[in-house]
């Protein structure tokens, strides 16, 4: 994108306790994004991003297995699909890991959780770059960062210049408000997930 500073050379993202993000279960039920709320928190403070706007992309993102077993078998299936816990595609990432340096694999996703909030995070810094200051006044710009995530960049910036979203990008984002208050409460407690969540599941 123009204006944007040439990336910096490959490097390794920081380390934030990897071995505390275990893997995601097998089954969807059993997986919570409150399991990686203080991932979000290092995440999103790096990336400079609300962490409460990663947390709800994490719960949006959280309606099929994430288990590194199941994704592998699932690419098997359909080659282009998205990877890790945020749900990410290869060529996302690849624009991700081009702007930032980072010598990780998109492969990697799947297997490390903390990376893969780590990626979503750089990610939705990006779209707030590009994102134009002023926009119509029925999103708010956390609401327009996670369109963005969902639908891509040149779609965000039409949904801010008043263009209204299709009927994919309206359910994305009925999804992100309704979610909106649980990651709240999950972030409330300095990224440590409350005794009412730790016990929903």
């Amino acid at each position: 994108m123009a204006g944007r500073s040439t990336p910096a050379p490959k490097r390794r993202s920081p380390q934030v306790d990897r071995e505390a993000a275990r893997t995601p279960p097998w089954r969807p039920s059993g997986y919570d994004p409150a399991d990686y709320a203080a991932h979000v928190v290092s995440s999103a403070a790096e990336a400079g991003v609300s962490p409460l706007l990663v947390m709800t992309v994490l719960h949006n993102e959280a309606y099929k297995p994430h288990h590194p077993l199941l994704e592998r078998l699932w690419q098997w299936w359909k080659a282009d699909a998205a990877f890790g816990v945020a749900n990410m595609h290869r060529a996302t990432f690849e624009q991700v890991r081009r702007t930032h340096g980072l010598s990780e694999r998109w492969s990697d996703l799947r297997d490390d959780p903390a990376f893969a909030i780590h990626a979503a995070a750089l990610h939705l810094k990006d779209l707030d770059r590009s994102l134009p200051k002023r926009h119509v006044r029925r999103y708010t710009r956390d609401e327009l960062l996670a369109l963005g995530y969902n639908a891509g960049e040149r779609n965000m910036r039409a949904f801010a210049r008043g263009i209204p979203p299709g009927p994919m990008a309206r359910s994305y984002l009925r999804r992100f408000r309704a979610h909106r208050s649980r990651a709240a409460e999950v972030l409330a407690d300095g990224g440590r997930p409350h005794d009412t969540v730790a016990t929903s599941r």
